[in-house]
């Protein structure tokens, strides 16, 4: 793995090269300097780069995990600044705090957050050179235009980037630069290839799980067989005699293997005698249950909104409806397993190389737990084998640095397979109880949503539609805090509460005896004519990729045999609306269709935007139909792919992505596609069965439907 410095030097191939700093949203300009060395670019947070020799290099800080980020950044780049994005090189940035705002990779937020300052760059990039070579050929920069890596004069004139490189870094940038106008692209909303797709496919990239250097040691860590357990003591006497074994330490309940390599540390692994103390009652399952039943009932609530007289409507109601669901814990199965290496072998200096989506956390965590300064610790990021959420937490790394500050050697830890379903973070258990009024003409008055999650902080999200189109809410909120560890899975908390809520809507409006398509169009309406309260969407973008998905899926229309379920949802700025299309086959419902219209503004590249949609669709069709991670004394009873089912290349159907082209700034696509693909399923197998599923995964809980896909 190249280091930064290594990349630098790359970039600053002989002297005189124009560098760009990426500054934060809010700065009115970017800055320019003349750099003759790696040492001097360091002066700068993130980097638009050009040579003498007019390659031009970004530097992104955003981690790449699989979503395309490299790509999109270099097409907004290169579309600002004249160029084809197969000239750009993009290189994946160490953590810097002092040049990089928002270096993370969550939420779906890399592209909103960088849009406009990649924009600016590119722009400031143009001018300088614009400026420069109108000067070197005395004519008005009026005159000038830029094309294919040139400046191009009227009469004739031209002249590469890499020729004007070093005069336009003494250019002034000014505060405000002109922006290409959205009609005038030629590459964003193109189709464009992965910038790391060759690299790839000839096996270049360094994952976290592939780094090593000299001098390292290997680790492996044991940690409790349940949740609740602490360790009581070891016997590491069998383990010591492997050959290969370095040494056995504990810390926090955890006992670590130090080895030479890996194969000795997991013969060790099966010889090591720990035992393990359970001074509480451990969780199951049927806890769980008894849990939300119980605080279902009597618990105590945080009222999370409440608009109107909420009791009152649904005393005076012509029909109640009522409905639970309930999500199991899941693990979020990246095809990588977690992995890192540190070297805090000197007091007070650590240095980390990984995967991790969240560097800047990894570093503060770290300092944290070592009593050190985060200025003294540095991160470097490899390539990542998938994350989902789960490299947003960094425990991984946190045990990585403080074995190596234990054991004073740099150790490369790495967790099985089984390490990370038995004993890493996991999306919490969550149970919702819906209720709607109906009065004597259908129409919607109350609407309340209580939510109870196990380690789920807030499993409600309280401003979302339907809320703003009723009178009469309430939403309420209790989280139980459980042994089991939890955060965030794709995209968090929405993956189920769509599902639930759309499921939810869809029986409301059979109730209603209206259209479930008109049923929520028609409390838009109510929204854009008088919204009820605070809301965090765009009625206008719903309804539009309403409409759009019903036309492209020919909804309410003779589709022989064909039985379709429908969903939208709005989360992390995008607005998606999903219409599956079942049929019965020897009496078995099955997806043969899922349409995705989807609204997150200006799409950068066709290619990586359809994979995101296919990537959600797909994530939540195996995830609502299969994944469940159980418990019994404590224990997951799932531990690997064996008794842990995921969706397989065959159930996968065919899928219709269809973007909305709207201008708007564009907003997240790494998430917003999965939330409302358990709804739009669920209804169309309501559809097609006249039954209703109010438990994932769906497979277990409506034996029927096990051969859906």
């Amino acid at each position: 793995m190249e280091k930064r410095r290594d990349f630098l030097k790359k970039a600053f191939l002989g002297t005189g090269g124009l560098v760009l700093g990426f500054g934060s949203i809010t700065e009115a300009s970017s800055q320019i300097a003349n750099l003759t060395t790696a040492e001097e670019a360091s002066l700068f947070n993130a980097y638009l780069t050009i040579n003498p020799t007019g390659k031009i290099t970004i530097f992104s800080p955003n981690p790449e995990i699989g979503q395309g980020i490299k790509t999109a950044f270099s097409v907004i780049v290169a579309e600002e600044l004249d160029v084809n994005v197969t000239d750009v090189e993009v290189l994946q940035a160490a953590l810097d705090t002092k040049r990089f705002d928002r270096q993370l990779t969550g939420g779906s937020g890399a592209i909103k957050h960088s849009w406009e300052r990649l924009r600016k760059a590119g722009a400031s990039a143009r001018y300088a050179l614009v400026e420069a070579a109108a000067a070197k050929w005395n004519v008005a920069s009026t005159t000038l235009k830029t094309q294919n890596g040139k400046v191009i004069g009227a009469n004739g004139q031209s002249a590469t980037y890499g020729e004007l490189a070093s005069d336009a870094s003494k250019i002034k940038i000014p505060e405000k630069v002109q922006l290409k106008p959205n009609n005038t692209f030629t590459q964003i909303g193109k189709t464009t290839i992965s910038v790391d797709n060759n690299d790839v496919l000839l096996g270049r990239p360094v994952y976290g799980i592939d780094y090593k250097e000299e001098g390292m040691v290997y680790a492996q860590i044991v940690r409790p067989p349940a949740f609740g357990q602490k360790l009581k003591g070891f016997d590491a006497t069998e383990a010591k005699k492997i050959d290969g074994i370095i040494d056995v330490v504990s810390f926090k309940d955890k006992v670590a293997i130090v080895g030479k390599s890996n194969w000795p540390i997991m013969k060790a692994r099966k010889v090591l005698k720990i035992d393990w103390a359970t001074d509480k009652k451990l969780e199951s399952d049927k806890m769980h249950n008894e849990l939300f039943e119980d605080i279902m009932k009597n618990g105590k609530f945080d009222v999370k909104r409440k608009d109107g007289d909420v009791e009152t409507a649904f005393k005076e109601a012509h029909q109640v409806i009522e409905a639970t669901y309930q999500c199991p814990f899941l693990p979020h199965s990246p095809m990588e397993p977690m992995n890192f290496f540190a070297d805090a072998s000197v007091p007070g200096k650590v240095r980390l190389v990984g995967p991790t989506q969240t560097p800047q956390a990894a570093q503060g965590q770290v300092a944290r737990l070592l009593n050190t300064s985060p200025e003294n610790v540095t991160v470097e990021l490899t390539k990542m084998g998938g994350g989902f959420g789960r490299r947003l937490n960094n425990d991984y790394a946190l045990e990585a640095a403080e074995l190596s500050s234990i054991i004073k050697k740099p150790v490369k830890l790495n967790w099985t397979r089984e390490d990370d379903m038995t004993a890493g973070i996991y999306r919490p258990a969550v149970r919702y109880k819906f209720r709607a009024a109906l009065d004597k003409n259908g129409n919607m008055t109350a609407f309340a949503l209580r939510g109870v999650g196990l380690n789920a902080g807030n499993c409600t999200r309280e401003n979302n539609f339907p809320v703003g189109a009723v009178e009469n809410v309430l939403v309420e909120s209790h989280e139980y805090k459980s042994d089991i560890t939890t955060g965030p899975w794709r995209a968090p908390i929405t993956n189920f509460l769509a599902y639930a809520e759309q499921s939810f809507l869809d029986e409301v409006a059979a109730k209603a005896g209206k259209d479930p398509v008109q049923f929520r169009l028609d409390l838009l309406k109510k929204v854009k004519e008088k919204p009820v309260g605070n809301i965090t969407y765009e009625p206008d973008r719903f309804e539009e990729v309403i409409k759009v998905a019903a036309e492209r899926a020919k909804w309410g229309k003779a589709k022989k045999g064909v039985h379709q379920g429908f969903s939208v949802y709005f989360s992390h700025n995008s607005y998606v609306a999903q219409v599956a299309d079942v049929v019965m086959e020897k009496g078995k419902p099955v997806l043969k269709k899922v349409y995705a219209v989807t609204d997150c503004g200006i799409v950068i590249n066709q290619s990586g935007a359809r994979n995101q949609i296919y990537g959600a669709i797909v994530d939540g069709l195996g995830h609502a139909m299969y994944g469940k991670l159980s418990f019994e004394n404590g224990q997951p009873q799932q531990a690997n792919f064996n008794n842990y089912r995921l969706i397989r290349f065959n159930e996968i159907p065919e899928i219709d992505a269809y973007f909305i082209d709207n201008g708007k700034e564009p907003t997240g696509l790494g998430e917003p596609a999965l939330p409302p693909t358990g709804g739009a399923l669920a209804n169309a197998y309501a559809k097609a069965t006249k039954k209703r599923m109010y438990q994932q995964p769906f497979a277990e809980y409506t034996p029927e439907v096990a051969e859906i896909l």
